[in-house]
């Protein structure tokens, strides 16, 4: 599934691509989130046209809740169900359980948790995760875990990760007896936890690989610590898993954590924050960071950037923007959505570019300053 290209001279970032049945993914790689069937306030034609994303993220546990499995299975899987012909991956809700955690029950057999929706009651186990992610259909699927929060005692960080150990042997179980129900292949990653213990880290990183899931994961940061621990526990990872698979850094981040993260070895992205800070007026740029609500923007009767291949940058007045967003209109929100996610998928393609001319170890230090600063 991943072919490993290039790996940068000074860092130890990579070049390289994924290979599913509904399309190749060119590595380092974000996947915009579409929770649930869609990535708030964007067409998917605008995906695929405007912002250039190869591939998206669904929810497990926000799908299996609503519409549900039935549905979906009656309109044959995501793809299907949301007119979206490019690869999908799904997380397993393994997070979202973990935001549930006064809402659930951790057991050997799975979580007992109540919908948020609703209060009703549910279990997921790892075979039914697997069931209900071969009726979603995903090109990608992610195994049920446990996301420990921050701060965990090691205690309960190592429990954690052999609870979420165990799932993943009963996950690759489950999907090894089943078959994909659409006619296209599906793949499995395992996730690695350990909380922000190193030798914990290390030994999850062994036992995930051990099992040999086509792509690993590196699950349970950016749920708090700081930056620089997240760093820690990634590049201590990434030195652990090996070389041949497809490293996905889960949930994470700004921009400058995207950089900075690929330096480390990280190939794939997830986040819900280009999107999210776009409906609260903060867009970011190839300069840094802007909140179109500051009063510097209301008389500043020219575009953003002209050179950048978003609308919002390079057609409409800052003080177009500024107006809509103090409106709370609607179209704001889309623009920015757009622009932001078109911006992610844009670092991601020159920091692919860098990586095959062989400058990114000189460039990207001086990027992470430019793209978090605030303009």
């Amino acid at each position: 599934m991943f072919k490993l290209i290039k790996t940068d001279a000074d860092t130890k970032a990579r070049l390289g691509s994924l290979t599913t049945d509904h399309g190749k993914i060119e590595t380092p790689i974000f996947m915009p989130v579409g929770t649930l069937a869609t990535v708030k306030a964007v067409r998917q034609h605008d995906l695929v046209e405007k912002v250039k994303a190869q591939i998206i993220l669904g929810n497990t546990y926000h799908l299996y809740l609503r519409p549900g499995n039935e549905i979906m299975r009656e309109a044959g899987g995501l793809h299907r169900f949301m007119k979206w012909d490019l690869p999908i991956l799904t997380d397993s809700g393994g997070y979202q359980v973990f935001s549930l955690s006064n809402n659930r029950k951790l057991e050997e057999r799975g979580v007992t948790f109540k919908s948020h929706l609703d209060g009703s009651k549910h279990v997921f186990t790892p075979e039914n995760v697997i069931e209900t992610e071969r009726i979603l259909g995903s090109d990608i699927m992610m195994v049920l875990d446990e996301c420990p929060p921050y701060p965990a005692t090691e205690e309960y960080a190592r429990n954690s990760m052999h609870l979420t150990h165990r799932w993943a042997k009963r996950c690759k179980t489950a999907f090894d007896e089943t078959e994909p129900l659409y006619g296209h292949k599906q793949f499995l990653f395992g996730i690695c936890q350990g909380g922000t213990y190193p030798e914990l880290r290390k030994e999850s990183a062994h036992a995930i690989a051990d099992l040999d899931f086509d792509g690993n994961a590196i699950g349970g940061l950016s749920v708090g610590e700081p930056t620089e621990l997240m760093y820690e526990m990634t590049d201590l990872v990434t030195n652990e898993l090996p070389a041949e698979k497809a490293r996905y850094l889960m949930g994470v981040g700004t921009p400058g954590n995207l950089i900075q993260n690929v330096a480390l070895g990280v190939d794939m992205f997830d986040c819900v924050m280009p999107t999210r800070n776009a409906r609260n007026s903060n867009i970011f740029t190839r300069n840094g960071i802007v909140n179109l609500k500051n009063a510097k923007w209301k008389n500043h009767h020219e575009v953003l950037d002209a050179d950048f291949p978003s609308e919002l940058a390079s057609h409409y007045t800052m003080a177009y923007m500024h107006h809509l967003f103090r409106c709370n209109e609607i179209l704001g929100m889309v623009l920015a959505s757009v622009h932001n996610l078109t911006f992610y998928l844009w670092l991601m393609e020159e920091i692919r570019i860098h990586l095959k001319n062989g400058t990114f170890g000189e460039w990207y230090p001086g990027m992470i300053r430019q793209v978090e600063q605030k303009i």
